[in-house]
């Protein structure tokens, strides 16, 4: 563990708290906006962090650092498909606002670093873009990483929108087993056949970083 690597995770941490938090919000507003109150009732139509973050996923968060893979998640959003008009359609529209606020959060940082390359030369300037750098490259990890269609990520929910409804049924059963799947996936070296390419072409919207 170099000295590096421990500035990078220092910066990095409150960085995935907020990262990690507004994605938990966009959860808790989109299923707010499409009929159901239950994130607001349970406290989590809101950026504050100690609403979403899950112990166990920021500790992971730390271990993946020093790892090949970005691993780190928050507390599940709250959600009863019931209130939706239109349940299924309605839970995938849920799901991919996690990650879609993801992207805009990458654009946001991506915009400012584009800013800071046409102030004069400075150890502000330096040290503004290699943050607003590591805001755009943790955000498309987290982006990256809910995508995969492994339940309860984001991607399975999307994933089991655009399937028949037995076999999304069949999808859902593999929630309570979606972290040894992740586990498997990274001891198989499966992920590293899927994640880098998606983290490759993702990374290639912000040229420079």
């Amino acid at each position: 563990m170099t000295s590096g690597n421990i500035i990078d995770l220092i910066v990095l941490i409150p960085l995935f708290l907020l990262s990690v938090s507004i994605h938990e919000f966009s959860h808790a507003w989109a299923a707010d906006r499409l009929g159901d109150p239950t994130p607001r009732a349970m406290g989590r139509l809101t950026i504050n962090p100690r609403a979403h973050i899950d112990p166990l996923g920021a500790v992971m968060f730390v271990i993946a650092f020093f790892s090949r893979f970005f691993i780190g998640w928050a507390k599940p959003v709250p959600v009863n498909i019931y209130n939706f008009r239109h349940p299924r359609r309605d839970f995938a529209l849920v799901a991919i606002s996690g990650p879609a606020s993801n992207l805009i959060q990458a654009l946001g940082w991506y915009l400012i670093w584009l800013a800071f390359l046409m102030a004069p030369a400075s150890a502000v300037k330096e040290i503004a873009s290699a943050l607003c750098g590591m805001g755009v490259v943790l955000n498309v990890a987290l982006l990256c990483f809910n995508l995969i269609p492994v339940p309860p990520l984001d991607g399975s929910r999307l994933l089991a929108w655009l399937l028949p409804a037995e076999q999304a049924a069949h999808l859902d059963r593999l929630e309570p087993y979606g972290f040894l799947i992740l586990l498997l996936l990274i001891w198989t070296g499966v992920l590293d056949i899927i994640y880098p390419p998606l983290f490759g072409m993702m990374i290639r919207i912000f040229p420079g970083i």
